[in-house]
């Protein structure tokens, strides 16, 4: 079984983008400004699993005249990463877009099995562990001796899920260090661009309790690695920016 920690841990150890607090709104990913057919730019990084041999397939394509990332995954895992650093108390609204063109009919949100998701927008922090309770100082401890001085501390993954009702807060499968938000759910509006915007400051201390961190990085993934499922999305831009 493909341990989620670790994926999340190398893509979100790398060097920070930095930005400046005053700006308006903040890139996060940016795939209109680039080419269909192009290659990713550097800073837009691609992870997978060491152990896992297919890897979902991203590529940048056009849909209705604008650049978008698509996804196609087939029994298969691994995401688009981009490194940076924002301030949540300056900028705690994060936009995004996706399509998806079917469900993983075998995803179950409660359980390793069914860790898989047509559509994931992860949004990781930078938090300190000594701020946390000693509980959770331990299990992070534990966690570290056994995957790598990298797992991550706290990260909100939003999802397109195949039936849990929107509005659910969850612990991944995997580790309670990453909380589950879905914001789809079912088919209703399968083949069709849906726009989300998260207050990730309240997202997080809803999740964690705590008042949110910086935002250190950010992740695009389609994953059916455990359901051994096909599916296809689709990720538009992303971005943060300060309250209305």
């Amino acid at each position: 079984m493909i341990c989620r920690r670790r994926f999340l841990a190398a893509a979100l150890a790398a060097p920070f983008a930095r930005h400046a607090g005053a700006q308006a709104s903040i890139d996060a990913l940016r795939f209109s400004a680039l080419s269909p057919g192009s290659a990713l730019p550097a800073d837009y990084r691609v992870y997978a699993f060491d152990n896992q041999p297919r890897r979902t397939e991203y590529a940048l394509v056009d849909d209705g005249g604008r650049t978008v990332l698509r996804a196609r995954a087939s029994a298969s895992t691994s995401g688009i990463t981009r490194a940076l650093r924002v301030d949540p108390a300056t900028h705690p609204i994060v936009s995004w877009r996706w399509k998806v063109s079917g469900l993983v009919q075998k995803g179950d949100l409660a359980t390793k099995e069914g860790d898989d998701f047509a559509a994931r927008f992860y949004v990781g922090f930078d938090l300190d562990p000594g701020s946390l309770p000693a509980g959770d100082r331990m299990k992070i401890g534990l966690a570290r001796m056994l995957y790598g001085p990298d797992v991550p501390v706290a990260v909100l993954c939003y999802v397109w899920d195949r039936a849990a009702p929107v509005g659910t807060f969850a612990p991944n499968a995997y580790t309670d260090r990453v909380r589950m938000v879905v914001v789809d759910s079912g088919a209703a509006n399968l083949g069709r661009w849906v726009a989300h915007e998260r207050d990730v400051a309240a997202d997080f201390q809803r999740a964690f309790g705590l008042p949110a961190p910086a935002v250190n990085g950010v992740i695009v993934s389609t994953d059916t690695d455990n359901t051994g499922e096909t599916v296809e999305a689709f990720y538009g831009d992303a971005a943060f920016r300060p309250r209305s």
